[in-house]
């Protein structure tokens, strides 16, 4: 069997960003000291597979989990240690955001100094707990564009953060960027991308701005209190970003991201092939890699209330059939720029995938969306871009 990773949400943030619609809420030191102990105790209880497989990849999502204390990331990590056989050298991951660690917001100092050591004490106690890898959104290194997303920190923010991880041992750094926020210029992301450059992380990953109804931005827009975003100048932008990325030695591995040799994200890399994922906390997702998917309680209240009354916080449980793990499997190895190994796939579903989609596929390739090279159909540049319209003809 595969190694697993396991993923472990944390649900809160210092302030809601606009564009979110993620399951987060306002940070509360009294709902962490409550949610943490829920989510160790839904660790030490789970049965959901008999014999889970060995875990290499361990990621703390959210949320903000740098807004818990180090003691709390240790009880989880400590957990899931002793639940789990954990591989040597796996990857563990904490998301983090510019200007936070090391103290909750309610005692941050008005001396930037202070916060600066605390941070560092922070990043080197992650350091200490086994923590490898930090990824963190930057979104954008323009500040108005900042203001407008709701985030807390600045550009400033963004390099000060970075270069403390690395003076802290972190040799292994992800960062976010969105392109096409409204009102965004092409000059002004390639502005980004060179300041992203010039830090040079091990890993980017970089997102066309998707409007979520329901968020403050989607509501912005709709009121014209926000320019809609403009497809044509995002689709420049996703053009721009593959020449100057690819240009600086990083491997376009998967539609949104990015590394130099050697980074890609390990943890992620397991949703997009098929490898087993086990998902703690509210709302948290998981796969037993083969035909099992289950989903717990989204919010973070109602999730730590079951747990307390020793109740099962799984509200969704789904059995793929052969259609849905087909399906899945060629929406998510599409995803990644290397595709679908077409050995590989007739094996498993026992089906030549060009023959069972040969006109769909002619007509995709003819318009520059996708090629079968080396046994392999894999997405063209000009794909990546338009891959809901691949998705959809082989879905």
């Amino acid at each position: 069997m595969n190694s697993a990773g396991v993923y472990l949400h944390i649900p809160f943030c210092r302030a809601r960003c606009s564009y979110c619609d993620f399951a987060t809420g306002m940070y509360e030191a009294a709902a962490a000291d409550r949610y943490v102990p829920a989510l160790v105790k839904e660790i030490e209880r789970w049965q959901e597979v008999a014999a889970p497989a060995e875990i290499d990849t361990i990621y703390f999502g959210g949320g903000t989990p740098s807004l818990l204390s180090l003691a709390q990331l240790e009880s989880i990590l400590t957990v899931v240690r002793r639940r789990f056989v954990v591989a040597a050298g796996a990857e563990i991951t904490v998301e983090i955001n510019p200007g936070d660690g090391g103290t909750h917001p309610s005692q941050q100092s008005a001396n930037p100094t202070e916060n600066l050591q605390s941070q560092k004490r922070f990043f080197r106690g992650l350091r200490d707990l086994g923590v490898n890898r930090a990824s963190f959104g930057a979104q954008t290194f323009n500040d108005r564009e900042l203001k407008l997303l709701g985030r807390t920190h600045d550009g400033r923010d963004i390099r000060t953060t970075f270069e403390t991880l690395r003076g802290c041992g972190f040799d292994n750094i992800s960062f976010d960027l969105i392109a096409g926020l409204p009102g965004q210029t092409l000059g002004g992301w390639k502005e980004n991308l060179d300041h992203a450059l010039r830090l040079r992380p091990e890993h980017l990953s970089l997102y066309l701005l998707d409007v979520h109804e329901g968020t403050p931005l989607a509501d912005q827009i709709r009121s014209g209190m926000r320019p809609k975003p403009d497809d044509d100048v995002a689709a420049e932008m996703y053009e721009v970003m593959l020449e100057k990325l690819c240009g600086a030695g990083y491997e376009h591995y998967e539609i949104s991201n990015f590394c130099r040799p050697g980074f890609a994200s390990r943890h992620n890399s397991k949703y997009w092939t098929g490898a087993p994922y086990y998902g703690f906390g509210c709302s948290a997702h998981s796969y037993d890699g083969a035909r099992r998917r289950w989903a717990n309680q989204r919010d973070a209240a109602s999730y730590a209330g079951l747990i307390e009354k020793n109740e099962s916080p799984i509200i969704e449980r789904t059995e793929l059939n052969d259609e849905d793990a087909r399906s899945e499997a060629v929406f998510l190895g599409m995803r990644l720029m290397r595709g679908i190994d077409l050995e590989d796939y007739r094996k498993r579903f026992g089906k030549d995938l060009l023959a069972e989609f040969d006109r769909e596929i002619d007509r995709l390739a003819g318009a520059g969306l996708v090629r079968v090279d080396e046994q392999f159909l894999r997405l063209t540049g000009r794909g990546a871009l338009l891959s809901n319209e691949v998705f959809a003809a082989l879905g």
